[in-house]
C-alpha cells in the first residue's frame, strides 16, 4: 500500500508517530489484519509492529481480536476523532487542575525564593537573552506587562496590535488598576486598529507612532525589543531581545520620552 509522506504528516494532528501512522492507514485499507501482514504492508519492521499496534490500541485507535493468530480491527476514523478530543480534553482538564494546585502549593513558593535568591546574585546587565518565536514573545510581553509595578510603555505595529488585541487589553487595564503609568504607542492605518485603539485609549493613554518598532519598556529596568518586521517574518521565527540592565532601560526611556511628546493621540 502506497500512501503518500504528506498525508501520514498530518495524521500527527491525531497524535501519531511516523510507524503508528502507517500502521493505522495500512489498517483501515483492510478493515482486520494480522500484525505480520500490516508490517508487510506498512513497511514497519515486524519488531516494533506489536508494540506499535499496542499503543495504538491504548488510543483506541484500534481493537483487538480475540483468537489466534490475533488479529487486529480498525476503529471508524469518525469515532477516532471523537476519542482523540474526549482524551485531549480530559488529559488539559487534569493538567490545569494540577497547575492550580500547584499555584497554592509550597512547592510555588519555594521555586520563587530559588529564583529571587539566583537573581540577587547576578549582574543585572548578564540577564539578557533571545525570545525566539512569536508565541513565546507574546508570553513575555504578557508577562512585563502583569510585573510591572510603576510604569509601563508598549509599542507596536499595526498587524502585531491586531493579533495581539484581546489578549493585552485586559493585562494593560490591570496594569492601570494597580497605578502602573502606562502609554501605549501605535503604528495604525485601518479602522479596525483605530477602533481598538480607542477603545484602549479609555483606560491608557494612546498615541500615533510614525515608527514601525516593537518594544515593551517596564520599570525602566526591562527591555523587551524585536529585531524583525513583524508583517515580514514567520510567527515560528519572530525573535525578540530581552534585556535587564537599568541604566540601558532608563536611557532608553528618555529618548522615548522625547519622541512621546511628538506623537498624537489618538483621535
Amino acid at each position: 500500500m502506497i500512501v503518500q509522506k504528506g498525508f501520514l504528516t498530518k495524521l500527527k494532528d491525531f497524535g501519531l508517530n511516523s510507524y503508528e501512522s502507517k500502521l493505522w492507514t495500512a489498517l483501515l485499507s483492510r478493515g482486520i489484519s494480522t500484525a505480520g501482514e500490516l508490517s508487510d504492508i506498512a513497511n514497519v519492521p515486524r519488531s516494533r509492529s506489536y508494540d506499535v499496534l499496542e499503543s495504538l490500541e491504548k488510543k483506541g485507535f484500534i481493537v483487538m481480536k480475540l483468537g489466534k493468530p490475533i488479529k487486529y480491527i480498525a476503529v471508524p476514523p469518525e469515532e477516532v476523532i471523537e476519542r482523540v478530543k474526549k482524551n485531549v480534553l480530559e488529559e488539559a482538564k487534569t493538567s490545569a487542575k494540577l497547575l492550580e494546585e500547584l499555584k497554592a502549593s509550597e512547592v510555588l513558593s519555594e521555586l520563587n525564593v530559588l529564583h529571587k535568591q539566583g537573581v540577587d546574585i547576578v549582574n543585572p546587565t548578564e540577564v539578557s537573552g533571545y525570545i525566539r518565536s512569536r508565541r513565546n514573545i507574546h508570553n513575555h510581553i504578557s508577562a512585563l506587562i502583569k510585573t510591572a509595578k510603576e510604569n509601563l510603555v508598549f509599542a507596536t505595529t499595526e498587524e502585531a496590535f491586531l493579533e495581539k488585541y484581546k489578549e493585552i487589553k485586559p493585562l494593560i487595564e490591570k496594569a492601570k488598576s494597580r497605578g502602573v503609568n502606562v502609554r501605549v504607542a501605535l503604528n495604525l492605518s485601518t479602522s479596525k486598529a483605530k477602533g481598538y485603539a480607542k477603545e484602549l485609549a479609555k483606560v491608557v493613554d494612546v498615541r500615533q507612532n510614525k515608527h514601525s518598532a516593537r518594544f515593551t519598556l517596564a520599570d525602566n529596568k526591562q527591555l523587551l525589543f524585536m529585531v524583525l518586521n513583524h508583517e515580514d517574518v514567520n510567527p515560528g521565527f519572530d525573535m525578540g531581545i530581552w534585556v535587564q540592565a537599568p541604566y540601558f532601560a532608563d536611557y532608553f526611556s528618555k529618548m522615548f520620552d522625547s519622541e512621546w511628546q511628538r506623537m498624537k493621540p489618538i483621535d
